[in-house]
This record gives structure tokens, C-alpha cells and sequence, in this order.
């Protein structure tokens, strides 16, 4: 996890757009391999404050100076930033301390200074998008049974790692336990720090390292996939060259994990260089168990000044005696075992 500063960006003002997948410039030629693909090795950073999903009151994938600046100013990584950053003001003045700044705090699990999500709003092809869902055209996963939603997606997350039982280590989280995170797909996503990857090829191969945990996803090119009573960790893919773009097709991704594919769905994603420094990641996901619709998008994948960090797990390798001793206290105490609090409990609501 690396310390960044929140940085309004510059947005020029642009008309609404048609929701169709960016194209790269034809006149750009993109380095090839010593075997003759196109060569999208090194290492790359989804960070942006824009996310999958369009947050409400913006009009559409497109957007305006005006929105953007709206939209970055509602951004609850620059809310938590702005209120942080007055509390250290207060307290290098020698005024009462907040309290937003201390590990001891309980309304917050940790503060900004360890959180990583980009510095403005994600664009491509100079075009800033207001999310990375570009079909349907609302922005939004086409569920058929939508999951509960909370504050932002991350507090819902931890409502439900709270609502799990607590009698073995096996019913807590997959990241609690340090096994699994799903940054490495299916789909590849940005989120509040960890967001390097790492893109290795060879004739018969790519392989995708996630900095958050190191989680490697191996692709077969021209492979067949294996048996479907073995599911993987980040699903089952396979790839192949069209022209300049990689082409990835994932199936039969462990259940366990919490994949935007059943055992019944598909990711298509495409990696096409768009220009020196930036690979533009685009895919479909089809899986009629889950959703009323395919749905798609796209995100820019930008060179990352640093390498990939050390991503070593212990919170829930220590904190799981805790987690199980406190759950055996809220028992002998008579009461429903406690819900932690959301990650960004008590950040002011923006100003309009």
C-alpha cells in the first residue's frame, strides 16, 4: 500500500458519446515480442477514482467538466481526504485532536495515509468515463437478484464479512484468512490500494500478478480448458492473438471466491495497447444465471511509476483468535455476534 495524494484533474468539457468500446488509434503500431505478438509485458495500475459501477447523478458515460468535478468532489476517498487532512491541520495547530488520525479510532479501520486509489477521474481516449461499465448504458451490473447494497460497496462488503458465523476459521472471509482477494478477476477492478499489475508473456503463456496478495493468473495460449469438476482460483482461461489485442475467455471460476461468473458463466476480455504506456482492458460478461443482460466495459491500464510492492497478509493469520474469542464472548454474554463498522463510518456526506 502506497501513500498518494487526492489531485483535482483537469476535464475538458465533452458531448455525450455513443456506448461502444474505445477504439485505438490506427496509426499506432504496437511493440511486438521476439515470436511476433503484440508485447504488453511490465507493469500497469488500475487506480482512478472512477469505479465499475456509475455512482448516482451524473447523465451518462461521458461526462462534462462540471459532472466530473461534482463526481470527484462526492468521491468518499476525497471526502475522507478533505476531513483528514483538517484534523492534521488541527492538530499541528495545537488544537483538540479529531481523533480520525489514530489506529485507536473505532468508527474507521484505518485512515487515508494507507489507502492508494488514483488521483482523479479515469478516462480514455482523453474522455473522462463515469464508470467502467459501458452496457448497459445505466452504468449499472444487470443482477437478477441484486446483493444488498450499503453506504458504498466497500461497507457492504464488510456487513457481509459481519454476518458470517464465527465458530471455525473456515466461516470467516476468504481475504480475512489471507487466501483469496479476487483482484485478479474474473474481472480485473480497481480499488482503494493494491491496484499493480504485473503482465508476463512467453510463446505459450501470459501470466497476470495482482499486487494485492500476489495472486497469479495463468493463461494458456491456444489452450484448451480443463476439466469443469476442477474449478481455479480467478477461473479457468484461455487465450489467443487477434491481431494486435490479446483474447481471453474464463470460465469455471471457484465458487468459493466471489467471482462475477457462475459455473454456468463466461468473461471475454480483450488487452489491446493503445498507445506506449496504456493498454485498454475490455470484456463481456455472459452468465444468464446471474443476469438479465451480458454486460460490458472497459478501463485503461496505465504504466505504473513503481514496480509491484510486498503484499504480506497477517491480519487474519493474528487477528483470527480475536475474531473467534470475541464471538465466543458476545455468546456467553447472551448477544448476536457484533458488526464491525464500515471502513468509512462517519465520513460527512458531500457537499453539493
Amino acid at each position: 500500500m502506497k501513500h498518494s495524494s487526492i489531485m483535482a484533474s483537469a476535464v475538458c468539457a465533452i458531448a455525450l458519446a455513443p456506448m461502444a468500446f474505445a477504439q485505438s488509434s490506427s496509426a499506432y503500431s504496437p511493440p511486438k515480442t521476439s515470436w511476433g505478438v503484440p508485447d504488453l509485458q511490465g507493469y500497469f495500475t488500475s487506480a482512478s477514482l472512477t469505479t465499475l459501477r456509475r455512482p448516482p447523478g451524473v447523465s451518462g458515460l461521458i461526462i462534462s467538466q462540471q459532472e466530473a468535478d461534482t463526481m470527484f468532489n462526492r468521491n468518499i476517498y476525497t471526502r475522507v481526504a478533505k476531513e483528514e487532512a483538517g484534523d492534521q491541520e488541527a492538530v499541528t495547530s495545537g488544537k483538540e485532536k479529531l481523533g480520525l488520525l489514530t489506529d485507536a479510532n473505532p468508527d474507521r479501520a484505518y485512515n487515508r495515509y494507507w489507502m492508494d486509489p488514483g488521483s482523479g477521474i479515469g478516462k480514455i481516449n482523453g474522455q473522462y468515463r463515469s464508470s467502467w461499465i459501458v452496457d448497459p448504458p445505466d452504468g449499472q451490473i444487470p443482477y437478477i437478484n441484486p446483493p444488498k447494497t450499503g453506504i458504498s460497496a466497500l461497507a457492504s462488503e464488510e456487513e457481509q464479512y459481519a454476518d458470517l458465523p464465527s465458530d471455525n476459521p473456515e466461516d470467516r472471509g476468504l481475504g480475512e484468512r489471507c487466501v483469496y482477494f479476487d483482484r485478479g478477476g474474473p474481472v480485473l477492478t480497481n480499488s482503494m490500494y493494491n491496484n499493480t499489475y504485473q503482465i508476463v508473456q512467453s510463446p505459450t503463456h501470459v501470466m497476470i500478478l495482482t499486487e494485492q496478495a500476489h495472486e497469479a493468473r495463468v493463461i494458456a495460449i491456444n489452450g484448451k480448458h480443463g476439466p469443469s469438476a476442477v474449478p481455479k482460483w480467478a477461473g479457468d482461461s484461455i487465450g489467443w492473438y487477434e491481431g494486435d489485442t490479446l483474447v481471453v475467455e474464463t470460465i469455471n471460476a471457484m465458487p468459493a471466491q466471489k467471482s462475477y461468473i457462475s459455473e454456468k458463466g463466461k468473461l471475454t476480455e480483450r488487452f489491446t495497447r493503445a498507445k506506449d504506456g496504456e493498454i485498454i482492458y475490455q470484456f463481456t460478461v455472459e452468465d444468464p444465471t446471474k443476469y438479465k443482460q451480458p454486460w460490458k466495459g472497459e478501463m485503461p491500464l496505465n504504466v505504473a511509476r513503481e514496480p509491484l510492492y510486498e503484499y504480506a497478509c497477517h491480519e487474519g493469520n493474528y487477528s483470527m483468535f480475536n475474531l473467534l474469542s470475541g464471538a465466543r464472548s458476545f455468546e456467553r454474554e447472551g448477544r448476536k455476534n457484533g458488526a464491525r463498522k464500515a471502513i468509512f463510518a462517519g465520513v460527512a456526506e458531500a457537499d453539493e
